[in-house]
């Protein structure tokens, strides 16, 4: 592999947050979990340093729960039914349980979104234009969620995309794995071990 520079290029991690992922968090408490899931933030933190010590950036999604009228968390219909446990306070805009995971922070460019995919009606878009980002190196939750949709919006902003195939997943092996074969035509598939090598880590 050859080493390249990666001052144009952001690592963004999507959706490790501790509502998503920590034993304490929303999903834990609602029974919800996957072993593939639970292993990204260990797989991903020596990518985090390697990019950062590199001089890229770390991005993170934060999937947000906004407050509605009285306090009680705008969910969407899809949603409420799909995690009926969801309740008030769960992924609240800068609660800890909307934060990314801490073994992998510090984010230069936290995003906050409401739906499946990070441009939607966010800043995501704008902060890349400003900081020069070219190129996104794409791990988290989930493949056949949010990083698919992320992933196919970038294409089609003319933003160079490398899933991670072992940086990624979703609930069940084989959803993750139709997912990863399906973006391939619009985006690069590569290990994390692979992308280290290109950064020179």
């Amino acid at each position: 592999m050859r080493d390249v520079s990666v001052a144009d290029t952001a690592l963004l991690l999507f959706d490790l947050q501790n509502d998503f992922i920590h034993p304490d968090g929303a999903y834990a408490r609602g029974g919800q979990g996957d072993p593939d899931i639970a292993a990204l933030p260990a797989r991903l933190a020596p990518l985090a340093r390697a990019v950062r010590g590199a001089g890229g950036w770390v991005a993170s999604t934060h999937f947000t729960l906004w407050p509605g009228r009285g306090g009680e968390p705008i969910v969407s219909p899809h949603l409420a039914r799909l995690r009926p446990f969801l309740r008030r306070g769960d992924f609240a805009p800068g609660s800890w349980g909307q934060a990314l995971v801490e073994e992998l922070g510090p984010s230069d460019i936290p995003v906050e979104k409401v739906a499946y995919s990070a441009f939607y009606m966010t800043r995501l878009e704008w902060m890349l234009r400003k900081c020069g980002i070219g190129r996104l190196i794409v791990g988290g939750i989930t493949t056949n969620g949010g990083v698919a949709s992320t992933v196919r919006d970038a294409h089609v902003r003319d933003i160079e995309v490398t899933v991670l195939s072992d940086g990624c997943a979703t609930f069940g092996r084989a959803a993750h794995e139709v997912a990863i074969e399906a973006l391939r035509p619009v985006a690069r598939v590569a290990t994390v071990a692979e992308v280290m090598a290109e950064i020179g880590a």
